[in-house]
């Protein structure tokens, strides 16, 4: 704090305003670092439905989709497999495909620590983009 002794003979005080705004740049430069360092969520794809009056193509038969039921049971395109068993089922079925997305369609009942352990081996095996799916369509 300051004081001014003017000729009136009264005391006059004001708070040194600098030392606050000093702290505050500092806070603002704190909060711009770190602001990028926190981390982002888990990009996914969302499969889009086909125009009205397409033709299904060869690229709608070959999508590949992981389900997993609620009693933690897997389904590769309606085939039965295992959690220890999919990274390298997987890793045969896209061996020869140049594209590789995969969809994961997870019970609305089920963890998802599941969908997450099927999106972890499938990234592991080496596939660039995993989309999830909703569990039942919205027509049933």
């Amino acid at each position: 704090m300051s004081m001014s002794v003017g000729g009136g003979g009264s005391l006059k005080s004001d708070m040194n305003m600098t030392p606050m705004i000093d702290v505050l740049l500092v806070l603002i430069i704190i909060f711009m670092v770190i602001t990028p360092l926190t981390p982002k969520g888990l990009e996914a794809l969302v499969p889009q439905p086909p125009p009205p009056g397409a033709q299904a193509d060869e690229s709608s038969t070959r999508t590949v989709v992981i389900t997993i039921n609620g009693d933690h049971s897997m389904l590769i395109n309606a085939e039965p497999t295992n959690m220890d068993s999919l990274g390298p089922r997987l890793a045969d079925i896209f061996k020869t495909r140049a594209e590789r997305v995969v969809f994961v369609k997870g019970d609305p009942t089920l963890e998802y620590v599941w969908v997450a352990q099927a999106i972890d081996i499938a990234h592991g095996v080496g596939i660039d983009k995993v989309g999830l799916m909703p569990f039942k369509d919205l027509g049933q």
